[in-house]
């Protein structure tokens, strides 16, 4: 069997790894991959985003089953492309992956299936979103409608930080056409939560919990990233809490994507709060979170193909997802100055350390002569799994201080409670 991965992060590592260990014993391609997919896999030269080469590369390699990583092909119309090449492929349409690229669709499907989520307004005008805020005083949220890698939502503790945030992605364009149009939503409050399910375009799995830190600093200080580190399962997690999450806010979603001729293929990301009213989504996303992909597939049991076989064949509900009880922790490791302006190309010590109840999933690393060095802001995620949370911490943290490199930063509070 030959898969295709399409990815370069830790989201991937983590994805291929998975699908090395299985049964079937496939051989993998990744496109682009890093140094850590390149121990396991054969790095492809393709960028993620260039979907005439990846068909072309599939076409030529005899591929069977393509698995598309990140958010941006999904929302570019890979799947559909490979489809209508008779490729095989993982991953919601570009239609049902608008529940990401456009955060007003996701609303308009949301208010459709009664799903809970905070009262919302969207906006293509400045000047009649700068009033609304005005009106509506503060805190209040401001999102950018479009992709912006995880940084196109600001909670506005002021009038005056929302209407600066209001003006640079409405005016200053700091997002480009993503930013054009804006979603202004009231402010929620309580915990949150990730939870992830495969769908099938009608049934749903169970579903399995995450959570993540994603600020820069310790104590929840500093700006936002794509994520710094989490750990699944909440310890508070329960299966009263999954089944009323599942028939409140994703069953209805995935049956109204269905109704609205976007039937929903793929793995569904939902960030949610838990407020005193009762869960409520914040947003979705049409793909594994990065880092949460990372703690979540080392605790699935099944074979990642024979999941995806189910979900591509429509056969999900006749598939039992199982989890293991361990606790997995994440702890990224960034490079200094990450998510601001940071340099790259430094030599890596430690990269590819692993222990019986931990290992390393690279994300921005390359090989260049033959050694592993720095290649983007979030560097490698070290993972410790143990039956305790702080057995699982402690092996992550334990992982993290054997890597070394210049300008290595992480946060030293990840699951600690």
């Amino acid at each position: 069997m030959r898969l295709l991965v399409v990815g370069s992060g830790a989201r991937e590592h983590a994805i291929v790894w998975k699908l090395s260990i299985s049964p079937k014993k496939p051989e993998i391609f990744v496109a682009p991959g890093n140094a850590g997919t390149g121990a396991l896999a054969i790095n492809v030269p393709i960028a993620l985003d260039d979907i005439d080469k990846l068909i072309l590369f599939a076409k030529e390699n005899d591929i069977d089953l393509t698995v598309v990583g990140p958010e941006i092909p999904l929302v570019n119309g890979i799947v559909d492309r490979f489809q209508n090449e008779g490729l095989r492929i993982f991953g919601p349409s570009q239609k049902a992956a608008r529940i990401e690229g456009s955060k007003s669709f996701s609303k308009e499907i949301m208010r459709a299936a009664n799903a809970p989520t905070a009262p919302f307004m969207v906006f293509d005008n400045y000047s009649d979103a700068r009033k609304y805020v005005l009106e509506h005083g503060a805190p209040i949220v401001i999102k950018a409608d479009g992709l912006a890698a995880g940084k196109g939502v600001v909670v506005a503790q002021s009038i005056d930080d929302a209407l600066e945030a209001l003006h640079n992605m409405m005016i200053e364009n700091i997002f480009g056409f993503s930013g054009h149009r804006v979603v202004i939503e009231d402010c929620l409050s309580g915990p949150e939560v990730s939870v992830f399910c495969f769908s099938d375009g009608k049934n749903t799995s169970s579903l399995v919990a995450a959570c993540d830190y994603k600020r820069a600093y310790d104590g929840n200080e500093g700006p936002n990233t794509g994520g710094m580190g989490g750990y699944s399962p909440p310890p508070w997690w329960s299966h009263n809490l999954e089944q009323e999450i599942k028939e409140t806010c994703i069953q209805p979603v995935i049956d109204q994507l269905a109704l609205d001729g976007s039937p929903y293929v793929g793995v569904l990301y939902g960030g949610l709060m838990l407020t005193e009213q009762g869960p409520s989504i914040i947003e979705f996303n049409a793909r594994l979170g990065d880092p949460e992909a990372e703690f979540i597939l080392p605790r699935l049991e099944n074979d990642l193909i024979d999941v995806i076989d189910a979900v591509l064949d429509g056969n999900l509900e006749n598939l039992q997802l199982r989890w293991e009880n361990d606790f997995v922790v994440g702890v990224v490791i960034a490079s200094g100055g990450y998510p601001g302006t940071y340099q790259t190309g430094y030599i890596i010590e430690g990269s590819n350390e692993k222990s019986d109840d931990g290992m390393i999933f690279h994300a921005g690393t390359q090989l260049r002569d033959g050694v592993i060095s720095t290649a983007g802001g979030r560097v490698l995620t070290a993972i410790g799994k143990a039956a305790t949370m702080e057995g699982a911490r402690a092996s992550a943290y334990k992982l993290v201080r054997s890597v070394k490199f210049t300008g290595k930063e992480f946060r030293t509070d990840i699951a600690q409670f």
